[in-house]
């Protein structure tokens, strides 16, 4: 019974702190067009699957979420690619 419990307690922890993290666009647009384009059309991807999930009351083998989970991924990566660029433009 305790470890039945202590599984539903991880889950439910990791689902807030999932839920916690969403894609966000934070890129300048006017210095990276494409790059906050990009983060936009993540965020746009991220809303979908959520409300796939919601339609399909999460019954999904947990593939939406993990899809969720490499966006947030690509967000940062992207976040990364333009701090990159603006450091070695700062370099020229």
């Amino acid at each position: 019974m305790k470890k039945k419990l202590g599984a539903v307690v991880s889950i439910l922890a990791l689902c807030v702190v999932i839920a916690a993290q969403e894609p966000v666009v934070d890129i300048d647009k006017r210095v990276h067009p494409n790059l906050a384009a990009a983060q936009q059309h993540i965020v746009e991807a991220n809303r979908y699957i959520t409300t796939a999930q919601k339609d399909n009351r999460y019954d999904m083998k947990d593939h939406a979420e993990k899809a969720r989970q490499l966006l947030m991924q690509a967000d940062q990566e992207l976040k990364a690619a333009a701090e990159a660029a603006n450091a070695a433009g700062k370099k020229k």
